[in-house]
């Protein structure tokens, strides 16, 4: 499988403190030489290192919004998540106007898809429940975690694609027939809230390619049409085609509640994530129709491209959606390209170690015995997460034994005995005598 990742690292910046591997869910950073390296097949773009790196030296690769000009025609994703970020907005269509003010030709709103993937979403479980329970495919990192570290729960991952994928495929379609324009000249933008999104465009899972073109990051966008806002305040123009199941799907448990069952469990924050998986895995959870799982602490609105506090832009997102209707798009009428998963997800064992069984096995006992000789500590100090992460480092070849600072001090100790020990059977020298 290829990876790609949108979480790089800036070496410039990098002290080589270990907040961040002691952050990662999935292990994916080391410090050796005194600097972060971010190993590609552990990393799944969740942006928890972005978050807790005090220097700054994580950061998140995405479009420019000098994009627009490689295009005769955009059209701007904006995300749910996007609406939370503005104090006392009441009318979405003022964002709207406001994208289109700042340059975008068109505007399709990705609560508009959210709201028809939310009712395919119940004919599925409803025709599928001997599968139950299905897990959300929304989130890119949720996806990409299963696939690592899951792979047994592989097959409840609900193969319905993501709502920026079927707003990207629905949204390029209306700008062929409007504008005439081939496909290669029209841009589709999604405005992302988290880099796992960026990811999910140029390496996506469940099918071969995204229809989405470039992605810029919400926090690039927000001041670009704050002073556009104030201009569309009185502009009466239409826009909006989302409702208040479209629009809650911006933060957790938005996405379980379109589904209109009490039988679902909604978990936020990637630790959370990691925890209900690992219950699911175990078959503590029964009679459960649905499981949403957001990386981002909120769900969406706390993605690390925003620029608001997740739970206030929560709030904001509950009191913009208290007087809208149920839904404005649907299914009826309406006929999707692909909704589905193209390909099943496979499951990538990053993780293992050994080409073989056998070699499985004789590798396991030396990660074993390295453990016994570690402290247990797992104080980070060696530029790993854990003391069995850095004996999973030595038997791959990435580490050595003497990274562990505590069998540096040994083997010092012993150097030292050793040269006391020369020292005191060599002869002494005439000057002594």
């Amino acid at each position: 499988m290829k990876f790609s990742n949108s979480v790089q690292l800036d070496k410039d910046k990098c002290m080589g403190c270990i907040n961040c591997i002691k952050r990662c869910p999935t292990q994916a950073i080391r410090v050796r030489g005194g600097k972060a390296a971010i190993i590609k097949e552990f990393c799944i773009d969740c942006g928890e290192c972005i978050k807790i790196c005090p220097h700054h030296a994580k950061l998140a690769s995405y479009d420019p919004l000098s994009v627009l000009e490689n295009y005769e025609y955009t059209v701007a994703l904006p995300a749910p998540s996007l609406y939370g970020q503005f104090n006392n907005l009441d009318d979405i269509n003022i964002v709207l106007r406001a994208l289109l003010k700042m340059g975008f030709d068109a505007v399709y709103e990705v609560s508009a898809a959210a709201e028809l993937v939310s009712e395919l979403s119940r004919k599925y479980v409803a025709e599928n429940m001997d599968k139950r329970p299905f897990i959300s495919s929304a989130c890119p990192s949720v996806v990409r975690l299963i696939s690592v570290r899951f792979p047994n729960l592989i097959e409840h991952i609900l193969p319905i694609a993501a709502p920026v994928d079927i707003a990207a495929s629905e949204a390029r379609k209306a700008a062929m027939e409007k504008t005439g324009l081939p496909s290669e000249k029209i841009g589709i933008i999604f405005i992302s809230p988290c880099p796992a999104k960026v990811t999910a465009v140029k390496s996506p899972l469940g099918y071969e390619k995204s229809d989405v073109d470039a992605v810029v990051a919400m926090k690039d966008v927000y001041p670009a049409i704050l002073g556009h806002m104030k201009n569309s305040v009185d502009d009466e123009t239409e826009l909006i085609t989302s409702g208040k199941i479209g629009i809650s799907w911006g933060r957790s448990g938005g996405e379980a509640g379109g589904l209109l069952t009490d039988s679902y469990l909604a978990a936020d924050g990637i630790e959370n994530v990691i925890k209900v998986l690992e219950d699911l895995e175990d078959q503590k959870f029964s009679n459960l129709d649905f499981i949403e799982l957001n990386a981002c602490s909120g769900g969406c609105v706390g993605g690390t491209l925003t620029v608001e506090n997740p739970y206030v832009a929560k709030a904001k997102l509950d009191r913009l959606r208290k007087y809208m209707p149920v839904s404005r798009s649907h299914l009826e009428g309406t006929e999707l390209d692909s909704p589905f998963f193209e390909k099943e997800i496979e499951y990538a064992p990053v993780f293992k170690i050994g080409n073989s069984l056998k070699d499985s096995i004789a590798a396991m006992a030396k990660i074993s015995a390295l453990c016994e000789k570690f402290p247990g500590l797992d104080c980070g100090s060696c530029g790993a997460p854990t003391c069995r992460a850095l004996a999973e480092d030595i038997v791959s070849g990435r580490a050595d034994e003497r990274d562990c600072i505590y069998l540096l001090r040994n083997y010092i100790h012993q150097i030292s005995q050793q040269f006391n020990s020369i020292d005191s059977l060599s002869p002494k020298s005439t000057e002594d005598e």
